[in-house]
């Protein structure tokens, strides 16, 4: 069930009703369980065989919770936190690492004439599976380096792991934000469900408008096996660095609002982040949740920056290394992540004045190449994209006039004037969320834009399309 569907709208609309119901009338017991169900059938309605996957790691880190407060003995405590790593990271592993090693073991050793005969499996990735597992995660090492309180309330914990608003794309919430919420009794407040409801409808826009349409052009200008040309590559590049943003940026949107309408506070995701003035802002600014994950639990660990200089840009490179290998089982994410984390290391010892204007045009520029390895199906795809990139004599636009055409040309110039009106909007929002936003007009015009937007959904969006979000591949 994703969230711009008829079926999720009917499944809101019941359980919204149900739920504020709940909260009122019964105890925070019940309203849980009423969370933990929907959340479930939320899931399940993808493929209920892997709810069990959501219950086991649940109930693991319930229990290694509870271990971790009644025993002081270091090896102890050690023993309880291997098993919460071997049961989240090996449901990870096997799903989603599992055939990628094996074949790469398999061509590795194909260099030395060696055969083993490991056969891939024919596995499917179970949707959300590295957003909730790393959200687990970081509650029993915050546990762990006695940083939190184990949970002692089954049901607070279970509709934390599974609440089906961030379940399956993020944000990846810590229990020191969103586990408390659970134990609250929440209270119907009017100006909090509207706001949650305008991050909702932007949320849809940049989903069914922005990124579903660009998406089309993107699937044909970056098409593997087919020949292209530069221009081509290029307008693509430019296409998938919004259509990515517009479609993360728009469930993060749309899943904090879902959450605020049940009086739910979820975490920052996106704060504009291609008008960031350097690499290092870029990551302060995309994906928050993982980004500040990483910092946490990986790079600080690893020593962050109170080492050597050396040792330190080393910990850069791994954290985005490991970054680019939890967004897929495949090279081409290694190269992203790899590229990126040269980047930030180039960029901490060259320190180069420029302009505003000139260093965010720069870094978007880079960014939006590096969105070519993240886009790309294999290596050898990779390589075709460069090859057409490079070819200065080849930079022809047949291509792209067909792909256009498939527009019609009055969709197409629509779909222009809306981008601009987009990221004119995007500026005037800087890091403040859309709801902040519009909250400083006065209620006509507000009332004006939540119709106008209503209606280029209506005209513009995009519903023929299978209507998956990017990250939930992830």
């Amino acid at each position: 069930m994703v969230f711009n569907s008829t079926a999720f709208l009917v499944f809101f609309i019941i359980f919204f009703q149900i739920y504020w119901w709940t909260n009122k009338y019964t105890s925070i017991n019940i309203r849980n369980v009423l969370l933990i169900l929907a959340s479930y059938l939320f899931y399940g309605w993808w493929d209920w065989r892997f709810l069990s996957l959501i219950f086991i790691s649940s109930l693991t880190d319930y229990i290694v919770g509870i271990g971790l407060q009644k025993t002081t003995s270091i090896s102890r405590r050690k023993i309880l936190l291997g098993i919460s790593l071997l049961v989240n990271l090996g449901f990870l592993g096997f799903f989603k690492y599992y055939n990628f090693f094996i074949a790469s073991l398999n061509e590795f050793l194909s260099y030395f004439s060696i055969n083993i005969n490991t056969q891939t499996l024919n596995i499917i990735l179970p949707v959300g599976i590295s957003f909730y597992t790393f959200q687990t995660l970081s509650y029993t090492i915050d546990l762990y380096r006695n940083k939190i309180q184990p949970e002692k309330n089954i049901l607070a914990f279970f509709a934390f792991v599974s609440f089906f608003p961030q379940l399956v794309a993020g944000p990846i919430e810590r229990a020191s934000n969103l586990l408390g919420q659970f134990k609250q009794k929440k209270v119907f407040d009017y100006s909090e469900i509207i706001a949650g409801l305008r991050l909702m409808l932007w949320g849809m826009f940049k989903k069914v408008v922005i990124a579903d349409n660009f998406g089309v052009m993107v699937d044909q200008l970056l098409l593997p096996g087919t020949e292209t040309s530069g221009i081509s590559v290029m307008f693509g590049a430019f296409a998938f660095a919004f259509q990515i943003y517009a479609d993360f940026s728009g469930y993060s949107d749309m899943a904090i609002g879902i959450a605020r309408t049940m009086g739910f506070d979820l975490m920052r995701n996106f704060k504009t982040p291609y008008f960031s003035g350097s690499f290092r802002e870029f990551w302060q600014r995309w994906h928050i949740s993982l980004s500040t994950w990483f910092r946490d639990y990986l790079y600080i660990p690893l020593g962050g920056n109170r080492v050597s200089l050396r040792r330190s840009q080393i910990n850069v490179l791994i954290t985005f290394l490991v970054s680019g290998l939890w967004h897929g089982a495949n090279f081409t994410f290694l190269l992203w992540g790899g590229f990126h984390g040269l980047l930030l290391v180039l960029e901490r010892k060259v320190k180069i004045r420029l302009p505003r204007v000139l260093s965010v045009m720069l870094v978007f520029i880079a960014v939006v190449l590096l969105w070519l390895p993240f886009r790309a199906e294999s290596m050898q795809h990779l390589s075709e994209m460069a090859v057409s990139l490079f070819q200065f004599s080849n930079y022809h636009s047949g291509r792209l006039i067909e792909v256009i055409n498939e527009f019609s040309i009055i969709r197409f110039i629509l779909l222009i004037v809306v981008f601009a009106a987009f990221i004119y909007t995007e500026w005037l929002i800087q890091q403040k969320d859309f709801n902040e936003w519009i909250g400083q007009f006065n209620k006509p015009w507000r009332i004006l834009s939540y119709y106008l937007i209503i209606f280029i959904i209506l005209i513009l969006g995009n519903f023929s399309v299978k209507p998956d979000f990017i990250y939930f591949q992830f």
